[in-house]
Parts: structure tokens; C-alpha cells; sequence
């Protein structure tokens, strides 16, 4: 399934404790149909040391995943959450187009 938010675009929170909070995607999980967005949805861990990684151990806070239709694209130029329509160019090359100010949101 195709997704209109790719890495590291910006994304609004629609829904959830996290809502109106906007945060930079880091992670997609499509077979899973979940995004990971940073500062968004966080949870602690408790871990114990381990001789690699984590050698002190200790409560560890990470972002989790949830759901990918909670959030919305926000779009770079008019700066607002907006829904996001597929645009063909001459030479082929699909790119997002945001529908509200009509810009196109992926660089050319």
C-alpha cells in the first residue's frame, strides 16, 4: 500500500493524547500500517545492563509506534496539516501536491 508520508516529512497529530502536536517522521512500518514520529507517543523501557549497548541500565524513554491515519502532512509553504493529491508531471515522475495552497510538497 502506498502512503502519502515518506521519512522525515512533517507530520500533525489528528488524534490521541499527542493531538495538535507537529514532530518529523522517523520511522514507517507499512506491513504494520503504523509511522514512529519524534517526541510523539512516548514510552519508558526499563532495561538492565547489558555489556554492548546499555552498560548502566536503567528506565529508558523511545518513541513507539502507533497508528498512520492519526496524523496528517503538514505542508512546507502554507504551514498547515493539509490532505495530500498525487500530481503526474511531463516527464512521468509522480509528486505530492498539497491541496490547499496547490504547491508541490516533493522537490522536483
Amino acid at each position: 500500500m502506498n502512503y502519502k508520508v515518506k521519512v522525515n516529512d512533517k507530520v500533525k497529530v489528528i488524534t490521541g493524547k499527542d493531538k495538535g502536536k507537529i514532530g518529523k517522521v522517523l520511522r514507517l512500518l507499512k506491513d504494520k500500517k503504523k509511522i514512529v514520529v519524534e517526541g510523539i507517543n512516548m514510552i519508558k523501557r526499563h532495561s538492565k545492563p547489558t555489556s554492548a549497548k546499555n552498560s548502566q541500565g536503567g528506565i529508558i524513554e523511545k518513541e513507539a509506534p502507533f497508528d498512520i491515519s492519526n496524523v496528517m502532512l503538514v505542508c512546507n509553504s502554507c504551514v498547515k496539516p493539509t490532505r495530500v493529491k498525487m500530481h503526474i508531471l511531463e516527464d512521468g515522475k509522480r509528486v505530492r501536491k498539497c491541496q490547499k495552497c496547490n504547491e508541490f510538497i516533493d522537490t522536483k
